[in-house]
């Protein structure tokens, strides 16, 4: 798949690789698994000759080979000989970058923490020594952004504010993702558009598979996921088991509880007949993976919660690939696309709301974007918009076909809205049905 977007990145890391040229910079690259961060970095230092270590969970010793391999070969140097301390090889490398400018970039970084954890102390000692006279741009990437997250905004951690940048990497925001289909479809329909949305969240590696493979529509999009030896299949337990480690089952079935619309701690705790509250403060603070949504202008912290799994990709791959494994491991392929195709109106239904959420904060003409609904759940309101500096909010309901929507229904929502919050009383106010056709 050819190069789409990340014009901001690619012009930010530009403008640290001119920065370099006087000062030392240290920038930290954050992002999910697949969301392209090695080929950004690529994109945005395509003419130049970087250095690329990646962090294996080798032992040290074989990771130094590796890396005096590669800055051999690429800085044209004599054989360093044999190296058995990233310390050294980093230590070399600043040294030379005060008379030579250099840009290394180490792939999954935290991952130093399996290979020796005092690397990044002897990391800190040799950056604050030498990053006065060094012309180093050092990037370092990370796909658990709990760990890297750690690493330098944690005060007892070595290399704590040593970063002079820190940028994270998003999935691909609705207008990129309209404009990649368009580019591989250009007749595709908003049922195409919404499963690529549904089925990659924006992921870079995800829709390069889809689009690759000729899969630009919603049928032949669910055909190659849904498939034997497919890489959807296997991808939720390649990502998380090794991160999960042995406890990974009951963080799989938690996941797949939210995934499936038992979305509150107690309704989860009710079926796992267990005690939660751990697994699942890690896995919103610690992995990322869900996220704790309350109404908006709710006041009680703890009151009226529901869960969502954060990554879209991962909420389909639990409500469908880990739910039904058995029908993959009966063979049952063309079983399983047939539960995917009974349940897609419904399950994308919500994914709408998300889409036009999402359209919403790239806009950047609201200062509050969010949903209601009350404590009984009789009246719920999809999006609110609201822009505090114009005094301006909308309120929106949203239906796969615009058939579906009543704003009489949305009026009355609106105003038990008004009465339990009291909030936007002085606002102008509107009322807007959102359907696939405004996609």
């Amino acid at each position: 798949m050819k190069f789409f977007d990340r014009k901001y990145e690619i012009g930010k890391l530009r403008e640290i690789r001119e920065l370099s040229n006087h000062a030392a910079q240290f920038t930290v690259l954050t992002g999910r698994r697949r969301i392209g961060k090695t080929s950004l970095v690529m994109k945005a230092y395509e003419n130049e000759n970087i250095l690329y270590f990646f962090v294996t969970r080798s032992t040290e010793s074989v990771l130094c080979e590796e890396f005096v391999e590669e800055l051999t070969e690429k800085l044209q140097i004599p054989l360093l000989g044999k190296v058995e301390r990233f310390a050294d090889i980093f230590d070399y490398l600043m040294e030379l970058s005060k008379t030579r400018p250099l840009t290394l970039m180490i792939d999954e970084f935290q991952d130093f923490s399996r290979v020796n954890g005092a690397i990044f102390s002897q990391m800190q000692k040799i950056w604050d020594k030498k990053k006065g006279e060094a012309k180093m741009n050092l990037i370092v990437c990370g796909s658990v952004y709990s760990m890297m997250t750690k690493l330098f905004r944690d005060r007892k951690e070595p290399l704590y504010g040593r970063q002079t940048e820190f940028l994270k990497i998003e999935p691909f925001t609705p207008s990129v993702i309209k404009e990649i289909l368009g580019y591989y479809h250009p007749g595709y329909t908003k049922e195409d558009l919404l499963a690529l949305y549904t089925y990659t969240g924006g992921v870079a590696k995800y829709v390069e598979l889809l689009m690759d493979a000729g899969a630009t529509s919603a049928d032949k999009m669910l055909e190659r996921i849904i498939a034997k030896n497919s890489y959807f299949i296997f991808e939720g337990k390649n990502m998380l088991i090794e991160e999960f480690g042995r406890d990974y089952g009951r963080y799989f079935d938690i996941l797949k509880l939210i995934a499936t619309g038992h979305n509150t701690r107690g309704d989860i705790e009710g079926i796992l007949h267990m005690e939660v509250s751990g697994y699942m403060t890690r896995l919103e603070n610690d992995y990322g993976l869900i996220a704790k949504n309350k109404p908006m202008f709710q006041k009680t912290a703890n009151k009226n919660i529901v869960y969502s799994v954060s990554d879209l990709f991962l909420q389909f791959w639990f409500r469908f690939i880990y739910k039904y494994n058995h029908f993959i491991e009966a063979n049952a392929y063309g079983k399983l696309a047939e539960i995917v195709k009974r349940d897609y109106t419904t399950y994308t239904g919500k994914l709408l709301e998300h889409w036009f959420k999402a359209v919403m904060k790239e806009s950047e003409r609201f200062t509050h974007i969010d949903s209601w609904w009350d404590r009984k759940g009789e009246n719920e309101i999809d999006i609110i918009a609201a822009d505090d500096l114009e005094k301006r909010v909308t309120f929106y309901e949203v239906k796969r076909q615009r058939s579906e929507i009543d704003l009489k229904v949305l009026e009355e929502k609106v105003q038990r809205f008004k009465e339990v919050t009291g909030e936007f009383e002085k606002y102008d106010s509107g009322m807007v049905g959102l359907s696939m056709e405004d996609m």
